[in-house]
């Protein structure tokens, strides 16, 4: 990983093979934004259907074309909470809940940090809702 610091913004470059949301979660960043492209494989996406994520795994390495995350605590840990649109070799789209994705060539990320308290707290529905503390 490479990382470029300035005030509350951070640019981070991760390496061909790194744990994309293990890597979001390492940096330690209790409450932040987060933008990137790059590509990816072993893609993981979730579609909420009301009761449970249902699993959608992405065979080939695809383009990151959008990756759009808010960063929290989750039981008193960094959680990268994260949605991506991956464009496919035959031009196709598909995106949805990023479950998981392992860096294919590079990733390049802006993160923003924001000087407030996010957690994330199991609600009714059984999803964890974002709440400000």
């Amino acid at each position: 990983m490479l990382k470029a610091e300035a005030g509350a913004d951070l640019i981070v470059k991760l390496e061909d093979g790194a744990d994309l949301l293990g890597e979001l979660a390492r940096l330690g960043v209790e409450a932040g934004l987060v933008l990137g492209i790059g590509m990816v494989r072993e893609a993981r996406l979730g579609y909420w259907n009301g009761s449970a994520y249902e699993e959608h795994k992405i065979p080939e390495s695809a383009e990151l074309l959008s990756l759009q995350c808010n960063l929290s605590l989750k039981d008193g840990k960094p959680f990268p909470h994260c949605h991506a649109v991956l464009g496919r070799r035959d031009g196709t789209v598909i995106g949805g809940h990023l479950l998981g994705a392992k860096v294919h060539n590079v990733n390049e990320l802006y993160i923003k940090r924001l000087d407030i308290r996010l957690e994330r707290r199991k609600e009714k529905s059984g999803l964890f809702g974002l709440y400000i503390s």
